[in-house]
């Protein structure tokens, strides 16, 4: 084993859908932790009051490896993780974007396989499919879930208990 690698599954996260809805959250669900959403703190971004601080909790009670997996990249750690209260997460680095991907595939699909190196894991994405499913399934030795959250909704308890149910069949 690699110093520092765990065999806890990896869950790689995006931002834009499963953790910023395209649609606002009802003013109860951004506020089920108790407190008021983050203000803007000078980004600019008006999106950012759609992120649900609980997530973070949610995301954490899972016992994964959390794992950025989106455009953001390193902003996912300056901007939206200290409104999750999430700590400072790993980011999967992209490639030049000058290679297209497998016919049918999301450009993630290969980069977060290679990256996952053997681990289990699950990626929250809003644009997964059935080809991206099978294209893990065939390449990948280890278990994983690539599980599409609605980016109307973002991410909700179903989702988090759909990944629940498949940690514990491991």
């Amino acid at each position: 084993m690699l110093p520092g690698r765990t065999d806890r599954p990896l869950v790689f996260l995006d931002v834009d859908g499963p953790l910023i809805p395209f649609r606002a959250r009802s003013v109860e669900r951004s506020r089920s932790s108790g407190g008021a959403v983050a203000p803007l703190d000078g980004t600019g971004n008006p999106l950012l009051d759609r992120l649900d601080p609980d997530d973070g909790r949610r995301l954490l009670a899972l016992g994964c490896e959390l794992v950025w997996a989106t455009t953001w990249t390193a902003e996912a750690n300056e901007i939206v993780a200290p409104r999750l209260g999430l700590p400072d997460l790993p980011v999967v680095e992209w490639p030049d974007g000058d290679e297209e991907p497998r016919h049918g595939l999301h450009w993630k699909t290969e980069p977060l396989t290679r990256w996952a190196a053997g681990r289990p894991f699950v990626w929250l994405d809003d644009e997964t499919t059935g080809a991206d499913r099978r294209w893990v399934a065939a390449h990948h030795p280890a278990r994983a879930l690539l599980h599409r959250v609605d980016p109307y909704a973002g991410l909700t308890e179903a989702d988090l208990s759909a990944v629940r149910r498949w940690l514990t069949e491991a």
